[in-house]
């Protein structure tokens, strides 16, 4: 009943943050209005649905709920390749290389690289604990890269690579939009058919097995979701470390279950509530430039400092 509850509840919180956004303050012509908003809607959206399915996924198979895709270095890695377009064709040859372009290549070396260190530590018989270990050490190596050319770039050129530290939902082509939106709903609709083999794997690789459950290549197939959600979300909007921690945190006290079918769903919707109705906030009501991803990141890193500080004291 609870958990049923909370499905509703959000549900609705949901259906008046888009209503809100989409009418708050429009003037003119309502069909060009509701095109261009819509567009930017979808892209909210998309982006809240890959953040919330692919923490949640990426949480049971690490058995942590203080642990993000962030951790592997998707962040670092895409930073890494912006600075490295920059630096080899400077700030005009990027732009002359167009959206859809870039897009593809960010998100195709960001899903290589993560194909290649799951496949390679899961199938040498490694646990998952080792690979996030290692996907942290290659973050860090991917900073200190970023960190090396950011230097020796132009000084005007480095204005690009500053706006895209921080994830951006004011300049995105709308065809790049439909085209992400496309493939996350497929790999959500795909994760949420996986909800009975989550809520095994939650009990651990042992129970799993003994329960019929192929627990290695299981992973293997939900990691890479996580990756190509991780990977297009990024590509298209920047990089988001702790909002889908702190959507988490929200689904697991607002569920009253442990089942998949409960979680998955509710942090989507609770993700796109939050996204939606923080963007209408800034920019319908306050008139704010500043990028609402900068507010919840901090919200988000203050939502692990305290599950950090209770699982300390407990």
């Amino acid at each position: 009943m609870r958990a049923a509850s909370a499905l509703i509840l959000a549900g609705l919180a949901l259906a008046v943050a888009c209503l809100a956004y989409l009418s708050l303050g429009a003037r003119g012509d309502w069909g060009f209005v509701l095109m261009f908003r819509g567009a930017r809607l979808v892209a909210l959206l998309t982006v809240a649905l890959a953040v919330a399915l692919s923490t949640m996924v990426f949480q049971t198979l690490a058995a942590n709920r203080i642990l993000t895709p962030a951790i592997m270095g998707f962040d670092a890695l895409f930073l890494l390749g912006q600075s490295l377009l920059v630096f080899t064709l400077s700030g005009v040859g990027v732009a002359a290389l167009g959206a859809y372009v870039t897009f593809g290549l960010e998100t195709a070396v960001m899903l290589l690289a993560a194909l290649l260190l799951f496949g390679t530590l899961l199938r040498r018989g490694q646990d998952i604990s080792r690979m996030i270990l290692t996907g942290i050490v290659f973050g860090i190596l991917f900073r200190s890269l970023t960190q090396l050319l950011n230097r020796m770039i132009d000084p005007n050129e480095f204005t690009m690579i500053q706006s895209a530290a921080f994830a951006r939902f004011n300049n995105v082509p709308e065809g790049l939009t439909w085209i992400t939106a496309g493939l996350t709903v497929a790999v959500g609709i795909w994760l949420m058919s996986k909800h009975r083999q989550l809520d095994v794997m939650a009990l651990g690789r042992a129970a799993s097995m003994t329960l019929g459950v192929d627990h290695d290549r299981q992973t293997r197939r939900l990691l890479a979701a996580v990756a190509l959600l991780v990977s297009v979300s990024t590509a298209l909007v920047g990089p988001i470390v702790f909002f889908g921690l702190l959507v988490s945190a929200l689904a697991h006290g607002l569920a009253g279950s442990w089942r998949h079918a409960v979680l998955l769903p509710l942090s989507a919707l609770l993700a796109g509530c939050i996204l939606v109705a923080s963007q209408t906030l800034f920019e319908r009501v306050l008139h704010l430039q500043t990028s609402v991803a900068v507010v919840i990141e901090a919200l988000g890193g203050l939502v692990f400092l305290a599950m950090i500080l209770r699982r300390r004291k407990t």
